[in-house]
């Protein structure tokens, strides 16, 4: 028996506040005017998005905020309710608590109760695992519609009171380069001849023997004058790393389904900077595919990143388009990869 045909019905993504953008970020931190035009040349992010206030301090959205309201957006441009959604999948790398997991609190604001429900603890490929999750339980027939969500809120976990300018630059990089944010979207084996189908999804670890590219500590209240550096990542190594697993990432995926560079018509890239977007983009070589970014607007939203890409380009596919989204962690280096296609004519079959 084949399996059944997976559709994503509907997008939806949510940002807090106002655009930060570089000025306003050096201001915060307190850091040298030069360090605006640093962050122009060599991280390639204009601006993010950010749950804290960067004057006061104050935390104004949570992630689950984020995430219900992007969650809200998914279901309403799908037709479907609460009561519709028999899974839910979330991935992020900042819960707002240890317990309960944030994808519950979610849930229950959506009016989602009495289906299975499952948290994943990632970073930049967690959105990927998530969907991997997902679409795997929706094969097994059991489950006919899941709602699959991604975010962070990594600025909660920042001090503006810290000597960011007297700090190693594997930590200055993180300020410069994420932001907040949350993306969901709603998979289904209903009949929706309109609807993308998310042919493939795959997730490779590729870290045996391998130091972490990107570190992030979770302090308590025992280890809270531990003097490490919160958040530390080898730049140098991800730069060097980074486009050739992005490529190995995309060969797969065109092996697996035999499809060819030249079908696609859409690319998402990786999602770490501006300019490193930019150096794997090149590195992939895809000349005819419409190359979709949102980091240097938006900066690294992690596990959102990819829902703002498929927001971009749902809209606009038409049938017998192509899409092909890569997505590459550094914390233990991990490949990921899925495949959207808008079949011609209802032609859905796997």
């Amino acid at each position: 028996m084949p399996s059944p045909v997976i559709r994503i019905a509907s997008v939806g993504t949510a940002l807090p506040g106002d655009p930060v953008d570089n000025a306003a970020l050096i201001r915060g931190f307190r850091l040298p005017a030069v360090w605006e035009q640093w962050i122009d040349v060599f991280v390639g992010t204009r601006s993010r998005h950010f749950c804290v206030d960067l004057e006061t301090g104050s935390v104004r959205q949570s992630l689950a905020d984020l995430g219900t309201a992007a969650g809200r957006k998914a279901l309403d441009a799908a037709g479907v309710d609460g009561g519709d959604i028999d899974l839910v999948v979330m991935a992020s790398a900042t819960p707002d608590t240890l317990m309960p997991a944030t994808v519950n609190i979610v849930a229950d604001r959506l009016g989602i109760d009495g289906v299975p429900t499952y948290q994943l603890q990632s970073g930049c490929t967690g959105a990927l695992q998530a969907l991997d999750v997902a679409c795997q339980m929706l094969t097994t027939g059991r489950h006919r519609t899941a709602l699959v969500i991604g975010g962070d809120t990594c600025a909660k976990h920042l001090d503006l009171a810290m000597d960011l300018a007297g700090m190693s630059p594997n930590m200055q990089v993180n300020i410069m380069l994420f932001g907040d944010g949350s993306g969901a979207a709603v998979l289904t084996t209903e009949p929706r001849p309109q609807a993308p189908v998310l042919r493939r999804v795959f997730t490779r670890l590729q870290g045996r023997g391998r130091e972490p590219g990107q570190t992030v500590r979770w302090y308590g209240t025992a280890d809270r004058g531990d003097p490490g550096e919160p958040v530390s990542e080898d730049f140098k190594a991800i730069e060097a790393s980074a486009p050739g697993m992005a490529a190995e990432a995309l060969q797969d995926l065109l092996d697996d389904l035999d499809w060819k560079k030249e079908e696609l018509d859409y690319i998402l890239p990786p999602q770490l900077s501006g300019k490193m977007t930019r150096r794997v983009l090149d590195h992939l070589a895809v000349p005819g595919a419409e190359e979709i970014s949102r980091v240097e607007e938006i900066g690294n939203t992690v596990n959102a990143i990819p829902f703002f890409q498929l927001e971009q380009i749902l809209p606009d596919m038409v049938p017998g388009e192509r899409a092909i989204g890569i997505s590459v962690e550094a914390s233990k280096w991990i490949k990921a990869g899925y495949a959207v296609e808008l079949p011609v004519g209802g032609a859905e079959e796997r």
